[in-house]
């Protein structure tokens, strides 16, 4: 993973904003503080040449808290790749409580960027306010926005087809006799659930399968929020749980072991994004995998091609990858119908 602003600030005991000011070279730093920032650099094993204005090129990855371990995949195969190319990547991950999204754009504004990639951010989530990404449209500086939907800013979109990756998730579990499907689901304004939750009731429509709004749990992404929201699909009579991310299947099996149940003969679970460790866990998860090799060498070679003609922004293309089904241990058929009065 690409070493931080935060690292750097962190291992030389100074601001974010000070190592800032002593990697652009820009007026008013002391040359003890020069050199402590220059100190760190080098003890985090970073060439210090390459930290330099001139002839710096950097690239900012803009990303949610990286305890959803997707997204330390992102980050790792994004930088090794802008590495490669001779790009020094700062990761600017926000969380609740800490630097929000909008704080770090407004701290790279004056970073000589060539490029933003987001994993994450207002533009995924509906009816957001999005005027904070004109900071890079201003500037001209190319974005690439991963893992949401079309929005109304130039850069490039790129996402796995999530439509796709839950049709292929529920058409396991109905071939498998499941008809009580319960649906687990990110935010209600969150694109990426969103889409899911169309296409669910889309499938469930054209196989003739009846789908309370019971049936679909929407809540917060993670294990904790995950187990409580599935717990209420369980206890409604639900046979198996589509779920939007390995994170939230993860809360699903604890709701399922919590009600006395038993995966997969009582309950089968199917997760997404198949992030690093889900072959390891007993039962191993069913979940649908997102190329996040091929999505990051994509997004970067879209992001080139509008460093060298910045018109190309404009278009603001979409770029949709194939998910892939990945069967494991979670998922089994179906022994016996469940009510709601069957809670185990």
């Amino acid at each position: 993973m690409g070493t931080t602003l935060a690292d750097i600030a962190a291992k030389a005991g100074v601001s974010q904003a000070s190592v800032s000011r002593v990697i652009n070279a820009k007026p008013g730093v002391s040359e003890d503080l020069r050199n402590t920032v220059i100190d760190a650099i080098t003890a985090l094993g970073m060439p210090v040449d390459k930290m330099q204005r001139n002839g710096t090129r950097l690239m900012a990855i803009v990303t949610p808290n990286m305890s959803n371990p997707i997204f330390p995949e992102f980050v790792t195969a994004i930088t090794n790749l802008l590495a490669q190319r001779g790009f020094l990547v700062i990761v600017c991950s926000y969380t609740p409580s800490g630097t929000s999204e909008d704080g770090y754009l407004e701290l790279l504004q004056s970073q000589p960027l060539a490029g933003v990639i987001f994993l994450g951010g207002k533009y995924d989530t509906k009816d957001s306010n999005l005027s904070v990404y004109s900071i890079l449209t201003d500037r001209g500086i190319p974005a690439a926005f991963v893992n949401g939907a079309k929005r109304d800013m130039d850069g490039l979109y790129v996402s796995t087809d999530d439509a796709k990756a839950m049709t292929m998730a529920l058409k396991h579990l109905t071939d498998l006799g499941h008809r009580r499907i319960g649906l687990l689901l990110g935010d209600r304004s969150h694109y990426p659930s969103i889409i899911k939750h169309k296409a669910a009731l889309e499938f469930f429509e054209q196989q003739h399968i009846e789908h309370g709004s019971n049936m679909t749990a929407w809540t917060t992404y993670g294990v904790e929020s995950g187990q409580m929201a599935a717990q209420s699909l369980i206890e409604g009579g639900a046979t198996a749980i589509a779920c939007a991310s390995d994170e939230l299947a993860l809360g699903a099996i604890k709701a399922t072991r919590s009600l006395g149940l038993n995966i997969p003969e009582d309950i089968s679970v199917t997760g997404y994004d198949d992030s690093a460790s889900m072959s390891f866990m007993a039962p191993s998860l069913t979940t649908v995998r997102q190329p996040v090799a091929k999505i990051c060498l994509s997004t970067i070679n879209a992001l080139m091609a509008m460093m060298e003609n910045k018109r190309l922004m404009a278009r603001r293309d979409v770029i949709l990858f194939d998910p892939e089904l990945i069967v494991r241990e979670s998922t089994g058929r179906c022994l016996s119908p469940r009510t709601s009065d069957d809670k185990g």
